[in-house]
């Protein structure tokens, strides 16, 4: 057996040398919990505090919004994974300017490994589906041109990557009946196809939280934030649903099967639950907060997948690390962190807060600090008896 074993694997080896063709994907994520590292405040910890929160937690898959050196310099040696971003703002001149993504990989991403662990680079955010009809158009040869770079500088490992939220999609209820919107099928379905060659995985942001805002009279609370309910049945498929993210999520394998990649995996890169909001947002509180994030650690917890793909693990980066006071729009906006700005806990879900993660290390330094004063006194009382009989 152990023979047969390595016979295939030689086999393997052997095919990747031979032929070029054959794709060695970059994997970006490492079990199935992960968290996004907003910064749009300027009161929250510094990048080195946050890597002792995370670090505490046990929190290894982070994803930043861009790619700001004191994080990059915080996160080195580590051992913590890290997706940085290509901001919407640049997408347009990297698709047009192959030099200039070359550029911004030497800078943003070479210039760090390999003691920063530099995972995974998001193209842009949320880019299909929304109002810029030239950014969606610019998308495509953007990713082309941040990959091709990749290559040229040889950074091997790191996975190119484009996030979509719900919006591409013209309906995801039930789910098997989910498809791309007419207006970006055509663009998403070469962005798929360049993908599905170089191995990179459908990323999608979905929030229960806004479906159920804007359709409290249609789901049912408890199917949002994972507590116990009759759920739902497609009838199509006649998979059962006890849970609004399980189904977002399989829409999306509707959709990509119905353009016709049926084998590209979805990874939820955003997802969360605000913890307060306006008037109109009645959903948003501390207890709604907390259920919704408590459970879905422990669903993510089970690591099994969804009805329709229950042997693709469900991987998920919550959102988000901190509230953000500075974001725009409605106040729900500010409040989607696990943590405040201060680094306390903004409800418990079973993490520390930044001053109890602070206590602890102190405590760990001063009986590292004891046990070395003990072991150094041990050494001095050793050596004093054996001068004394030597003497004798």
């Amino acid at each position: 057996m152990k023979i047969g074993l390595i016979v295939v694997r030689f086999f393997f080896m052997l095919l990747v040398i031979f032929n070029p063709n054959v794709q060695q994907t970059a994997k970006a994520f490492t079990g199935t919990y992960g968290i996004n590292y907003g910064r749009i405040a300027d009161n929250i910890p510094s990048p080195d505090k946050v890597v002792k929160l995370l670090r505490a937690a046990k929190i290894k898959n982070v994803r930043i919004y861009d790619a700001e050196p004191s994080v990059l310099n915080a996160f080195k040696g580590t051992g913590l994974e890290l997706v940085v971003g290509l901001p919407n703002g640049f997408v347009k001149e990297m698709s047009a300017n192959a030099d200039h993504a070359l550029n911004w990989v030497k800078d943003n991403v070479k210039a760090f490994l390999p003691d920063t662990r530099i995972v995974g680079i998001a193209v842009g955010n949320e880019v299909l589906g929304g109002s810029d009809n030239e950014l969606e158009v610019a998308l495509l040869n953007a990713v082309k041109n941040i990959y091709n770079a990749t290559k040229k500088l040889g950074i091997s490992g790191v996975q190119i990557s484009t996030a979509h939220s719900q919006a591409v999609f013209a309906d995801s209820f039930p789910p098997s009946y989910c498809v791309f919107k007419d207006g970006v099928a055509q663009l998403m379905k070469p962005l798929l196809e360049f993908f599905s060659k170089i191995g990179s995985p459908f990323c999608l942001n979905a929030y229960p939280f806004l479906a159920y805002t804007y359709n409290p009279d249609k789901i049912d609370i408890n199917y949002a934030l994972f507590e116990p309910t009759k759920g739902i049945v497609d009838n199509r498929t006649h998979l059962h649903y006890d849970n609004l993210l399980d189904a977002q999520i399989d829409a999306a394998y509707a959709a990509l099967e119905d353009a016709g990649f049926s084998n590209m995996e979805v990874i939820v890169t955003e997802t969360g639950w605000a913890s307060d909001g306006d008037e109109n947002e009645p959903a948003a509180t501390p207890s709604n907060a907390r259920t919704y994030n408590y459970n879905l650690r422990k669903r993510l917890a089970k690591r099994k997948g969804t009805p329709l793909r229950p042997k693709k693990m469900l991987k998920a980066y919550i959102f988000a690390l901190f509230n953000e006071y500075q974001k725009t729009g409605q106040s729900s906006e500010r409040n989607f962190g696990l943590f405040k700005a201060d680094g306390s806990i903004s409800y418990d879900i079973g993490f520390s807060g930044l001053q109890d993660v602070s206590a602890a290390s102190s405590l760990s330094s001063l009986k590292g600090i004891r046990a070395q004063a003990y072991y150094l006194s041990v050494i001095a009382i050793t050596t004093s008896i054996s001068v004394l009989l030597s003497r004798l």
